[in-house]
């Protein structure tokens, strides 16, 4: 028995019309949709974006109610997103864009009532609603009803996104002699908001992709937007590929996550700050019979593995450093001619400890301090065998005399 046909339920209206949508909607399950014409088929679509809409409208207002009764708190929840996560068992987002649309359609009747009817989707209200709340204190009730009625006149003819782009519009309405410092004030505001949401979230997932998502601020973006589609042009993958590679009008996502790669690959070393002393570059660490042909694994100073193949890609285009060891990993000395170790050296350790030599400290080398075991003021040289890779925290350890509790950056 599923859950609508429990008779239990109340009998109210909203109930009882999302019960009977629920049972029409079993009745339709077995229907076959090839049997509509193109005519059809398009109506049907529309409808159902209507309907969704509608739909959409009724349960922003449940959630609305759900707040004022202190459903969430009631349940033992942080917010209205948590309790919708438990009830409904939609993802984080989902149950955030749904609290946000409750919260605005409360507040823009005019755009609520056009959802509830199917005259705009729930996104486009979202647009508007958050439109509006980022004009100036200073306008008026009347002005913001003014330009909520302008938005929900524009979209019939456009998406929730070209909606979010009309604040020139909006003030050029409201106050045309004005319209170009608002807009700009307006950016600036939006910009300073889109810095501090920034974000980047990389993960590997051990077969040979690194996933990740990003949000930046729009200016970065068509940069970025533009860097990838000039490597993505086909003059430029002609000339790297030679003719005949260039087979498509537009850059697919494969070719764009391509030019991103090559873009990453070739941007210059030396216009990076320098990372724990070296430029920021990947290192590749192999043994000299892999440059040979022979198929071994390769590894990267960041722990992780690459095939031969990979190896001698970077082999092709990279700086190769030879590194010379004994039978027991030791690398040749360069004694006190130097207080600090020097590049060369600070590879050297990373290629053969990869991170932070305390027991149990996985920061990887490249963010690692060099240290001296036997102190330079005490005589110690500066060398391999004197050497070893600190992460800055257990860095500082050493030089408190092994006292965690008296270096200060402890937390």
């Amino acid at each position: 028995m599923t859950k609508h046909q429990d008779p239990t339920r109340s009998g109210h209206p909203i109930e009882s019309f999302l019960c009977s949508a629920l049972d029409d909607l079993e009745g339709l399950a077995d229907v076959p949709a090839w049997s509509m014409d193109e005519a059809t088929t398009d109506r049907v679509v529309l409808l159902a974006a209507r309907v969704a809409a509608g739909v959409a409208e009724v349960e922003a207002r449940a959630i609305g109610q759900a707040v004022s009764l202190d459903r969430p708190g009631i349940a033992g929840c942080r917010g209205v997103t948590q309790w919708l996560r438990q009830l409904t068992n939609v993802t984080g987002r989902l149950a955030a864009r749904k609290a946000a649309l409750a919260s605005s359609l409360a507040a823009w009747e005019p755009t609520r009532a056009a959802t509830a009817r199917g005259a705009i989707h729930a996104e486009q209200a979202q647009a508007i609603a958050d439109k509006i709340a980022l004009l100036d204190d200073d306008v008026t009730d009347h002005d913001k009803q003014r330009a909520e009625a302008f938005l929900l006149g524009e979209a019939a003819d456009h998406d929730a996104d070209a909606l979010g782009r009309m604040g020139h519009e909006i003030y050029a309405r409201l106050d045309p002699d004005c319209a170009d410092a608002r807009e700009a004030e307006a950016l600036a505001r939006a910009e300073a908001r889109a810095r501090k949401r920034t974000r980047l979230r990389m993960y590997d997932d051990g077969e040979g992709l690194t996933h990740g998502t990003f949000v930046i601020p729009t200016l970065y973006g068509e940069m970025l937007r533009k860097a990838l589609a000039a490597l993505a042009a086909p003059k430029h993958v002609r000339a790297e590929q030679g003719a005949g590679s260039y087979d498509w009008e537009t850059p697919t996502p494969e070719k764009l996550g391509k030019a991103l790669c090559d873009y990453v690959a070739r941007f210059p070393a030396s216009k990076l700050p320098k990372l724990g002393g070296l430029n920021a570059t990947v290192i590749a660490i192999g043994d000299a019979d892999l440059l040979e042909g022979k198929v071994k694994v390769a590894r990267l100073d960041t722990g992780h593995k690459i095939s031969h193949l990979d190896y001698l890609r970077l082999a092709c285009e990279a700086g190769i450093i030879p590194i010379w060891m004994n039978a027991t990993g030791d690398v040749v000395s360069m004694g006190r001619r130097h207080r600090f170790h020097t590049a060369r050296q600070r590879l050297a350790l990373i290629a053969r400890h990869q991170h932070c030599q305390r027991n149990g400290c996985t920061v990887p080398g490249y963010l690692c301090h060099v240290h001296h075991p036997h102190p330079w003021s005490e005589g110690g040289e500066t060398s391999l065998r004197n050497a070893e890779l600190l992460c800055p925290f257990h860095h500082g350890v050493a030089h408190a005399g092994h006292a965690v509790e008296a270096y200060p950056m402890r937390t």
